[in-house]
């Protein structure tokens, strides 16, 4: 039976869209690289360090990716592990195009084909970005209070006060009052039950483990690359969690691109010098890009029919 020629205009549309998409982060990629062997240092490489920080990404992504369908199965909705990550780490790539929406929009359409409902896709990841946003900020407060104070004076306080507005809206919205409101007001049934604290909690301890393991993945990466390589673990996960963070809050910046870098500079140069900061700063771009492509490879070769019953 041919397909309908609104389901050929769809399926189009989705191609354009992935080529967009693949077309950002090639830019950027590209832009980043250049940058990166544009900086005066006299760089070196440790395949050891190197390899532990790639791999040490991954297991945040897997950690998270999980997190995300405990959320979803709190909604009441079932993903299998290889659907669940495939939907997550190819809609990820979404946050290079302009709009943080791109991502989120992408996650609900891809959830909606493997028969998750959408709102409770889409629910579920803007729940889990609040956390991120909410653990992020404690984190780089708990690591780096006193650089964050010499370098910005009132930069603690703001991230204080971004956690809690995080943290409180994430209660706000799984508390049933107000979560059964927002459904009707969506026109879903109201009686669809919310999460549970359980996933809730499992979210807010995966993304405090995600912050730490990212930030020990920052510190692998200068181990990896700087000649010296003596950048302390601290340092390494305050900047990369309140860079990140930034990042996430700069709305309509693709991927966070130059807020995030420009923070992490900020906190790491008293550490390791500008020059090793500005250089660090790069090169974690480009080895999240890296990471982030090399995950979604095995989902863009094989088929999605391959993976739907896992």
């Amino acid at each position: 039976m041919k397909p309908l020629a609104s389901e050929r205009v769809v399926r189009w549309a989705r191609w354009g869209l992935a080529v967009a998409v693949l077309a950002f982060v090639a830019r950027s990629f590209q832009r980043n690289w250049h940058e990166l062997q544009g900086q005066p240092i006299a760089w070196t490489f440790r395949p050891g360090p190197a390899v532990a920080s790639v791999l040490l990404v991954w297991a945040m992504y897997i950690m998270l990716i999980e997190a995300w369908r405990r959320m979803l199965a709190g909604w009441g909705q079932r993903l299998g592990p290889v659907q669940a990550a495939r939907i997550w780490v190819l809609s990820s790539l979404g946050k290079y195009v302009p709009g943080k929406v791109w991502a989120i929009a992408g996650m609900a359409l891809m959830a909606r084909d493997a028969g998750v409902a959408p709102w409770a896709a889409t629910a579920s990841a803007i729940i889990l970005q609040a956390l991120a946003v909410g653990t992020g900020a404690a984190v780089a407060a708990i690591f780096g209070a006193a650089s964050l104070e010499a370098q910005r004076p009132g930069l603690l306080v703001g991230l204080w006060v971004a956690g809690a507005a995080a943290v409180a809206g994430v209660a706000a919205l799984v508390y049933p009052p107000v979560s059964r409101r927002l459904l009707a007001l969506a026109r879903i049934d109201p009686s669809t039950p919310s999460p549970s604290p359980g996933p809730v909690l499992s979210g807010l301890v995966a993304n405090v483990v995600a912050w730490i393991g990212y930030g020990v993945s920052l510190w692998l990466l200068a181990r990896a690359v700087l000649p010296a390589g003596e950048l302390a673990l601290a340092p390494a996960i305050a900047g990369f969690a309140a860079s990140y963070v930034a990042g996430l809050i700069a709305v309509f910046v693709p991927g966070g691109l130059l807020v995030r870098e420009g923070l992490l500079v900020i906190m790491l140069q008293g550490s390791i010098g500008l020059g090793a900061a500005t250089a660090l700063a790069v090169a974690s771009r480009v080895l999240l890009t890296i990471t982030e492509l090399g995950a979604a490879v095995p989902f863009l070769i094989f088929r999605r029919g391959d993976t739907r019953a896992v």
